[in-house]
């Protein structure tokens, strides 16, 4: 890896920790380089400002999540699997931990008067749907596939909320259990399947 690709990454994954440790937007891009061991006007240089470094520490975040349910959806078997697959994805130890979960509730809040932002998240939210409502459709049916996906993903997004104010109340794998029993009662609901 050259020089400035590996000083990008060092700064966003500086920026991913310092949102995890103060929990919000509210750190200084000085605070972030030196933490990356690089100076504030090369972040500056880089990134042209926070919110710009903000986004693409959420772009590599994305990234991350989307390289895992990408793997998980090429070994699924069945729609089942397919369902179960995006749903583990949200969890595992990459995806569901302090720092990147702090981020998360930060995007959401810049998502609300940043139109980057906003648009990086409607993308997010309209992957995670159709994933969803494909894999969904073959278990439930056409018409409440996608009501189905809104609650799976509604769940999933309120894990993380709960887990940012109470983190020691759950961790992934009671996170995924939760969303998986929560499928099982859905596909139980609209197939008459006990």
């Amino acid at each position: 890896m050259s020089v400035e690709p590996k000083r990008r990454a060092q700064l966003v994954e500086a920026t991913i920790h310092e949102i995890g440790e103060t929990g919000s937007l509210n750190v200084t891009v000085s605070k972030i380089a030196k933490r990356a061991g690089v100076s504030s006007a090369l972040a500056f240089h880089y990134f042209g400002d926070k919110e710009q470094l903000f986004l693409a520490s959420m772009r590599y975040i994305l990234a991350v999540y989307g390289a895992e349910v990408r793997g998980a959806l090429r070994a699924a078997q069945t729609p089942k699997d397919r369902v179960t697959g995006i749903i583990r994805s949200s969890f595992t130890p990459a995806n569901f931990r302090q720092d990147v979960i702090a981020a998360w509730l930060n995007f959401y809040v810049l998502a609300l008067t940043s139109p980057e932002a906003g648009r990086l998240l409607r993308v997010y939210h309209r992957r995670l749907h159709s994933n969803l409502v494909y894999a969904l459709r073959q278990l439930v049916g056409d018409d409440a596939a996608p009501d189905v996906a809104k609650r799976i993903s509604g769940l999933i997004d309120g894990l993380y909320l709960h887990y940012a104010l109470n983190p020691s109340d759950s961790d992934g794998e009671h996170a995924e259990a939760r969303v998986l029993t929560s499928l099982e009662n859905e596909i139980a609901a609209y197939t008459g399947a006990h």
